[in-house]
Formats: C-alpha cells, sequence, structure tokens
C-alpha cells in the first residue's frame, strides 16, 4: 500500500511560482554538470520508505492549502553544504494540481494516507492561481472550480 508525505512549501506564492523555482534549480544543476534532478533534503528520514517509493507523492502546502503533488521517486541519504548528514526527498518534475484543501503550519513532512490525500483538481478547472484565497474557497463550494 502507497503512502504520501506532505510538506509545507516555504517561500511560494503558487504553483506556477513552484514551477518556475524548480524550473531553475534544474537549469542551474545542467549548467554545473550535474543530474537534474529535484530533491528537497530534510534532518529526519521517513522510516516507511518503501510504502513511500511504492505509488507515493510528496503534497505541498502552499500558502495554507494543499494544492499540488509530485510523485516521489527516491529517498536517499545525502550530505548539507555543512558535512551534516541529510535526507533527499528525490521526485519528479510532473506537477498534479489537487483541489485546495485548508492546512495549518508544521514543521518538517507528515505522513498522509491516501484516503486523507485531497483529490486531484478537476479537468477544466482553470488556474486559480492569481484569484483571491476567500474567493477560490467560495468557487470551490460552489462547484465553480
Amino acid at each position: 500500500m502507497s503512502l504520501h508525505l506532505i510538506k509545507l512549501c516555504v517561500g511560494i506564492d503558487s504553483v506556477r511560482h513552484l514551477a518556475e523555482v524548480q524550473a531553475r534549480r534544474l537549469e542551474a544543476a545542467r549548467l554545473r554538470g550535474e543530474p537534474a534532478r529535484l530533491s528537497h533534503f530534510t534532518r529526519n528520514t521517513p522510516r516507511q520508505r518503501q510504502a513511500l517509493l511504492d505509488g507515493g507523492f510528496l503534497y505541498w502546502v502552499i500558502r495554507g492549502f494543499v494544492r499540488v503533488r509530485q510523485r516521489l521517486i527516491a529517498i536517499e541519504p545525502a550530505v548539507n553544504d555543512q558535512g551534516v548528514p541529510r535526507c533527499a526527498l528525490v521526485y519528479d518534475p510532473q506537477h498534479t494540481r489537487t483541489e485546495w484543501r485548508p492546512h495549518r503550519p508544521f514543521q518538517g513532512w507528515r505522513y498522509l494516507k491516501p484516503e486523507d490525500a485531497p483529490p486531484d483538481a478537476r479537468p477544466g478547472a482553470g488556474d486559480a492561481d492569481h484569484l483571491p484565497t476567500e474567493m477560490v474557497m467560495e468557487l470551490r463550494e460552489l462547484g465553480l472550480l
């Protein structure tokens, strides 16, 4: 059975902004001659590694709402710039938007059971990044997003 992770996306304003930042990171890695892959470094290594890699996703909380997910493809030991051991959560660059789901702030990452994960955004629901949060929630309640 698969399992997911949920993580705050600090300093990111929208899914579009996240995509731009990640594209810049991939391009910078290519220019340095490094493998072009996305990873997030964390202090703690998930213990349920196999369940996460069995179809698990990294769900991003952007400005208080779960908004997008990316498939986890590897969990590897790593070392940061200061030589301190870390864990690298490696994920696919493909974004899948989800329905907006409110989420309170937390530190680090958390496990997210599949039944608790927000569903994917409906096809044709449109990009609501440019709308105020309150309006998005109201339009969603009305079934318009």
